[in-house]
């Protein structure tokens, strides 16, 4: 038991932005279902510009593959796994890596649990200014886990540094 703690402690900030990130995003697709009645029923924030919006996903990023959501949940499912072997087995990691990570993981297990329970993903933030794809939080996490790992790949090295 002492012994998984200190794994758990190596890269805690990895499982703790997985943890709060899944946690976010489970919360806010129960409050869409138990808040819209249907499918596309929308609520303006700001008129015009942001609503949320309920949709429904079966494919993956802007309802590409759409009608994958066979293959599309072992691919969470496996992303999700390596991704904590990884956190688990790796060395202490960077903290902007440990965050990068940790929001993926996030990321993919939210919307892995959509695709395993529903076999679709519940969207809803709706950017109807730019006239984006309505996303959810999860693809939200995913994209701050890229930003992290690309800050963290980009900032050069301390002992690098004159």
């Amino acid at each position: 038991m002492k012994q998984r703690r200190r794994r758990l402690a190596v890269n805690r900030w990895f499982w703790l932005a997985a943890l709060v990130g899944l946690l976010l995003d489970q919360l806010t697709k129960n409050w869409v279902t138990s808040t819209f009645a249907q499918e596309f029923d929308t609520i303006p924030i700001l008129p015009g510009i942001f609503h949320f919006t309920y949709v429904t996903n079966s494919g993956a990023a802007f309802s590409l593959f759409t009608g994958g959501a066979d293959w599309l949940r072992w691919l969470s499912l496996g992303v999700s796994v390596g991704l904590m072997l990884f956190a688990w087995y790796s060395p202490p990691l960077r903290l902007a890596e440990q965050l990068g990570y940790g929001f993926i993981l996030a990321g993919a297990i939210g919307n892995g649990v959509c695709r395993f329970l529903y076999s679709y993903v519940i969207d809803f933030l709706d950017f109807r200014l730019i006239q984006f794809p309505v996303f959810n939080l999860a693809d939200v996490f995913i994209n701050i886990g890229i930003v992290c790992l690309l800050y963290a790949m980009f900032r050069s090295p301390s002992h690098l540094r004159s």
